[in-house]
């Protein structure tokens, strides 16, 4: 794993460098999501959910899409569990280099005690609520007037329980930003017997103060709202590309244990990390060569391409990994411009 992981940090590293890559996004804003694999083999690490695995059993690969496109984590999650119990320990242990400060996520990875948690620690935490209208807003003080909000805000937050178990909140940001402890796990051990301990209440109402001001922003704001919904767009479309990739064995994994699991999609990253570095090292040439020929290539019109094609791969037959003494010293092939 480590040499993989090595590897998609150097890929990683050289495709932040390209000009285009940054008119797509500067790293900042990353989105989590989960991509779903029947296990044929019984495994200890998979479960059943007949909505995605049929009468059998499977995994998920919750993977992380920086906003440039580029996968920068992966981490299996057995069978189909919550995804939220995962994206905290997922972006916090992350070692490509990439450091972003805002994370998007579907329904699935939205909790109030992640807002709170994502909060302490100085992220800016945008998930996609699908009931956004159907959720409650929350306020500090009852006397205070909204004006035409005040009827739809009227839950209070307890804010005793914060001030209660402030210095117990403080060391669990303290654990968490330096490593002590394993997020996922302290989200686990702030809930017993699917209820919240009494700190995992706290936190919980001061995620309410971080999911009052998203939902705000996000029906007001419609930039932001879109911003939320192209970022898990590149994530989905990243999704089809590692489907076609990983057509063997008609797309199921056949690993019994995690490390097994772990390696080959880990390796499936690499390569779909690698054919977005290609695609987008290409694109440059081909807008270069567009520019000399006259043609507007403005960045608003960049911004619609995507590195995520793949109609001119063809992903069977054998694969060639000889070295082409001609692209030595960053050569690129002649466009094919028939």
């Amino acid at each position: 794993m480590d040499t993989l992981s090595a590897t998609n940090k150097k890929i990683i590293s050289a495709y932040k460098k390209l000009p285009i890559s940054l008119v797509w996004g500067n790293n900042q804003m990353a989105s989590a999501d989960g991509i779903r694999y029947t296990t044929p083999q019984r495994s200890l690490y998979s479960r059943s959910n007949p909505k995605y695995f049929g009468r059998g059993r499977g995994i998920t690969f919750y993977n992380f899409v920086s906003d440039q496109y580029i996968g920068f984590h992966g981490m299996v999650v057995p069978g189909t569990l919550r995804d939220s119990l995962y994206l905290l320990d997922g972006f916090l242990n992350q070692t490509s280099g990439l450091e972003s400060k805002q994370i998007m996520t579907d329904t699935a990875g939205y909790s109030d005690l992640v807002f709170g948690l994502f909060g302490l620690l100085g992220f800016q935490f945008s998930p996609r609520i699908a009931n956004n209208h159907g959720t409650k807003l929350w306020r500090i003080d009852l006397t205070a007037d909204y004006k035409m909000l005040n009827e739809v805000s009227q839950n209070k937050i307890n804010t005793t329980r914060i001030e209660k178990n402030w210095d117990e909140i403080l060391r669990v940001a303290g654990s968490l930003k330096s490593g002590k402890v394993n997020a996922t796990e302290l989200t686990k051990a702030l809930q017993r017997n699917g209820q919240p301990t009494e700190l995992g209440k706290a936190i919980i109402e001061y995620g309410k103060v971080y999911k009052t001001k998203h939902q705000l922003r996000y029906i007001s704001d419609e930039i932001y709202a879109r911003q939320i919904l192209e970022q898990l767009n590149k994530g989905e479309e990243r999704h089809t590309l590692c489907r076609h990739i990983f057509y063997g064995k008609k797309g199921k994994l056949y690993q019994t244990y995690i490390d097994g699991m772990e390696e080959q999609l880990t390796a499936l990253s690499i390569v779909t990390n690698a054919i977005i570095y290609w695609n987008t090292l290409y694109l440059e040439r081909v807008i270069d060569q567009m520019r000399v020929e006259g043609f507007d290539c403005s960045e608003e019109k960049i911004n619609k391409l995507s590195p995520l094609l793949f109609e001119h791969i063809n992903f069977v037959g054998k694969y060639s990994f000889r070295y082409d003494p001609s692209l030595k010293n960053g050569h690129l092939r002649p466009l094919n411009t028939q």
